[in-house]
């Protein structure tokens, strides 16, 4: 089992600074921030951006992998993106997962006046997003004319990108889904796939539900002749009023039940004073102290 910690980008740089050290010094394998530009009920406190996030997170760690919990296209388009992630891998020494999702119809899809999508435009349009940064990432090639594409929602022309890729072939790229099209995506194209699950469920129905999506995804896998342990499965731990670090009898249990399901990866959220993930660090030490254990 491989543990994350989102790390929310709220705080100064030096408060938010120690976090991304201390995450590093507890042993989590990935330390992941939020993409949005505002998120639901913290959308009036602040709210940092993200690619200066990762940077200077690369550059006050060492080890620790860093991702986007995840990026969307409701407000970027994969060229720049691309470039952008390709940078920040290159000043980490190749540390960055790209976490990548289909976009919401929240606060980020609305907020520079997009019109709203239909849930079949919003696959169509990440299959393009995730398919166009898969291409872009591999670029290595000068004088190879660079990377064109012209779909429905993203065009390029002749883009270039920043070098030799700081992993080979690319950084690797985990697909959020919970519907079947969005699975078979992460399936088909992805190093891994996450989940939240749905929110709106009660516990137990909740565990019931995010194991028969990681048994739709090892279908998905076995369709397209992949290995399924190959891929990484990667569980969000807090949802809905949940939250894995109310104790370490809690994350101890969420862990144990996520590994049962077939995931490799469980990610929880850094203790906030009040409201959503609200908790202790004190909490968080402790659990600290028991990963080598839950391996």
């Amino acid at each position: 089992m491989r543990f994350g910690i989102v790390i929310l980008p709220q705080f100064p740089w030096p408060e938010a600074a120690r976090r991304w050290r201390a995450a590093e010094e507890y042993g989590f394998d990935v330390a992941w921030t939020y993409d949005h530009l505002s998120w639901r009920s913290l959308a009036d406190e602040p709210w940092h951006a993200t690619v200066p996030t990762l940077t200077a997170a690369a550059l006050s760690t060492s080890s620790i992998g860093l991702g986007t919990f995840v990026a969307n296209p409701n407000f970027r388009h994969p060229v720049p993106f691309a470039k952008e992630l390709a940078t920040i891998d290159q000043i980490s020494g190749g540390r960055v997962v790209a976490g990548l999702g289909s976009g919401g119809t929240g606060f980020d899809a609305h907020v520079l006046g997009q019109e709203a999508l239909s849930p079949r435009q919003r696959h169509e349009r990440f299959v393009e997003f995730a398919d166009a940064l898969d291409r872009l990432l591999r670029f290595e090639a000068p004088g190879s004319g660079g990377v064109s594409f012209s779909g429905e929602w993203f065009t390029a022309d002749r883009a270039r990108m920043v070098g030799t890729p700081a992993q080979s072939p690319r950084m690797p790229i985990q697909l959020a889904a919970n519907g079947p099209r969005g699975i078979a995506l992460a399936a088909g194209l992805a190093d891994g796939w996450i989940t939240t699950g749905r929110e709106d469920l009660e516990p137990e129905a909740w565990w019931r539900h995010v194991g028969e999506l990681s048994a739709r995804f090892g279908e998905a896998c076995a369709t397209l002749g992949r290995d399924v342990d190959g891929a990484a499965r990667v569980l969000s731990i807090d949802a809905g009023e949940r939250y894995s670090l109310a104790s370490v009898d809690a994350f101890e249990d969420a862990v144990g039940r996520a590994a049962e399901l077939g995931f490799t990866e469980v990610v929880a959220h850094w203790p906030r004073e009040s409201g959503v993930y609200a908790g202790e660090e004190r909490v968080l030490d402790e659990v600290a102290a028991r990963l080598p254990a839950l391996r």
